[in-house]
């Protein structure tokens, strides 16, 4: 039987005191030592630990004894709180029978909060409210806990206060984890049904997929069906997860565990597939499973043209960690041989190229980032491209499609003026507006992907004061008057500078890309011209004059027709120079386009 588990997840928006939480939980359920607890011990990635967000989901097992004196065994899947990671969060989600809902008593209910605990309640899982960081001095738990009961209808005494940084309240809210979170429904007599929810990368022993075991059992030596990928493998080793794996024979419905099968390829394990027996007939896999589709793109270059393979390699490792990252290799005549690299978002961008430069000592160049469009043409065919240099003139296009995404803001109510002005800006469909109380109120919009997988969260914090909170997600693609805008040096395009862009933005993008790299390209010995073109019309035009000797120094006095010799002599080597030399482009021309509006 399985009545003494308890599956849960703990969901928040970033920074509201997630990690921490599962800290002391961890600490007064004995799980991990006292010397061994440290700040955000389930996140283990530097990287983490250095920004204080959750990038991986985590699993463990604790051990917990009641009032009653029973013994439970309580699952905690910890889910990342970013919007780049909400399928990561999906999954945990659909491993779990309750979830801990976190809300920081000095913040109150921000974005990512309603979207992770709508994901929750699509599932039917019991919420556990918990009003944290009490012990604030700005904390407002009374204000915040009317907020939460607004939102889900509770009643005061189902809140939970805490302070997971003292360990206030943590004792009750484990034994409210006991008391109110129903255990797994499932039955071992029924054929094996077992959900991916999570898996890493381990360099000894392959991939390693992190399973919610639904019904049925699964034993050390099974021959196991991937229903989804339809891969089948031997099950080497199973066990449970503490801070460290633990082997175990069997795992029974309703466990929480691990499963190894010696594949290298983390492609064969996927995030949300169904785990079942090969020899069963009939294979009927569990609902929710999705292949995750990248939704924004940059070239990634290595520096020097000699760490091409040492990228490439290092790509496959990241991905071997993180099956949501897709690459493909590319070439460009300014930068070389490279990779078009596929991303969830922004931040899961940049946590990437973080990666690369820290875990594996890499410089890399990244273009701007694009995202995919879809291309109607005459013949009927609908093709799907990521990269401006694929997007050419002469073909027969009818009409180009953007992604579109739904977005909610919530705000004080003295930003929503700046917030709207600059909603317009981005092309930003208005909805409705949504008061949570008198002083905070959210803005619902569809933007186009492209305006603001770029620079809009850092414009909305600054404009907020750091206090709007943005959370999003892709719904469909709309028809849009997109165009190729083409950066030429001296009359030569340069593929990597190129942009999909709006026409209605495409000059004054055109006019500032040109003034940037004029501050930028350094003197030449001839005049160079940079031009931003749509097709073959020029919209902008700036030029980078030329360093230039006095070769009439010499003469003092004398006929003018001496000077104007040597001066025409001048020219025409400088035209001889302009056709034989080419312009240099500096890595800074790169890092300009992604501070544009700076």
């Amino acid at each position: 039987m399985n009545d003494n588990i308890r599956n849960f997840c703990i969901v928040a928006h970033i920074d509201h005191g997630k990690s921490t939480l599962a800290d002391r939980m961890l600490q007064i359920t004995g799980t991990v030592a006292e010397r061994d607890i440290k700040k955000q011990t389930l996140d283990d990635m530097e990287l983490e630990q250095e920004r204080g967000i959750t990038i991986k989901s985590h699993a463990i097992r604790m051990e917990h004894t009641a009032l009653d004196k029973k013994k439970y065994i309580l699952n905690l899947i910890d889910t990342p709180g970013h919007v780049d990671f909400t399928y990561e969060v999906s999954r945990s989600i659909a491993a779990c029978e309750g979830a801990i809902l976190v809300v920081d008593a000095s913040q109150g209910i921000e974005a990512q909060t309603l979207s992770n605990l709508y994901l929750a309640m699509e599932q039917d899982l019991e919420i556990i409210p918990v009003i944290n960081k009490i012990d604030l001095p700005a904390a407002q738990p009374e204000v915040v806990a009317q907020q939460v009961i607004d939102l889900i209808g509770c009643d005061d005494d189902d809140i939970i206060f805490t302070s997971a940084k003292t360990g206030e309240g943590i004792e009750s809210l484990l034994e409210k984890i006991v008391q109110v979170i129903p255990p797994p429904k499932g039955s071992e007599d029924k054929p094996l049904q077992a959900l991916i929810f999570d898996s890493m990368y381990d360099s000894f022993r392959g991939a390693v997929a992190y399973i919610k075991v639904v019904n049925g059992f699964i034993q050390k030596g099974d021959k196991i069906k991937l229903i989804n990928t339809d891969q089948s493998l031997f099950v080497e080793e199973i066990g449970i997860l503490k801070m460290e794996r633990v082997k175990k024979e069997t795992l029974k419905a309703g466990e929480v565990g691990y499963l190894i099968t010696g594949t290298k390829t983390a492609k064969d394990i996927k995030v949300g597939d169904t785990v079942t027996l090969d020899s069963y007939k009939t294979k009927v896999s569990l609902p929710g499973y999705q292949d995750i589709k990248p939704m924004v793109f940059s070239g990634v270059f290595p520096v020097s043209t000699e760490d091409y393979e040492d990228l490439k390699d290092s790509l496959e490792k990241l991905q071997l960690n993180d099956s949501s990252l897709v690459y493909l290799p590319e070439n460009s005549t300014a930068l070389g041989f490279g990779f078009r690299v596929g991303y969830l978002g922004l931040l899961h961008m940049e946590i990437v190229h973080e990666r690369l430069e820290r875990e594996y000592d890499l410089s890399v160049i990244n273009t701007f980032p694009s995202v995919t469009y879809k291309l109607h043409k005459q013949n009927g065919d609908i093709e799907e491209i990521n990269n401006p240099k694929d997007l050419n003139s002469n073909d027969m296009i009818i009409k180009i499609e953007e992604p579109y995404i739904k977005a909610q803001i919530i705000t004080l109510t003295e930003h929503i003026g700046p917030i709207m002005k600059l909603s317009l800006e981005r092309r930003g469909i208005y909805h409705l507006t949504d008061y949570l109380d008198e002083n905070r109120v959210v803005l619902k919009y569809d933007f186009p992907l492209s305006e603001v997988i770029f620079d809009f969260f850092d414009k909305l914090k600054s404009i907020s004061r750091g206090y709007a909170s943005f959370d999003y997600e892709v719904t469909d693609y709309q028809p849009a008057d997109m165009i190729k805008l083409d950066i030429m040096l001296n009359g030569e395009k340069v593929d990597a500078l190129a942009a999909i862009i709006h026409k209605d933005k495409a000059y004054h993008y055109g006019e500032r890309i040109c003034k940037k790299l004029k501050e930028i390209i350094p003197r030449q010995m001839y005049d160079v011209a940079i031009q931003a073109g749509i097709g073959s019309r020029i919209i902008a035009r700036t030029t980078v004059k030329a360093l230039r000797k006095n070769v009439t120094a010499k003469c003092y006095g004398g006929d003018i027709t001496r000077k104007r010799k040597l001066l025409e002599k001048q020219k025409k080597g400088k035209k001889r120079m302009k056709q034989i030399g080419s312009v240099e482009l500096p890595q800074e021309a790169f890092l300009a386009l992604l501070k544009i509006d700076e």
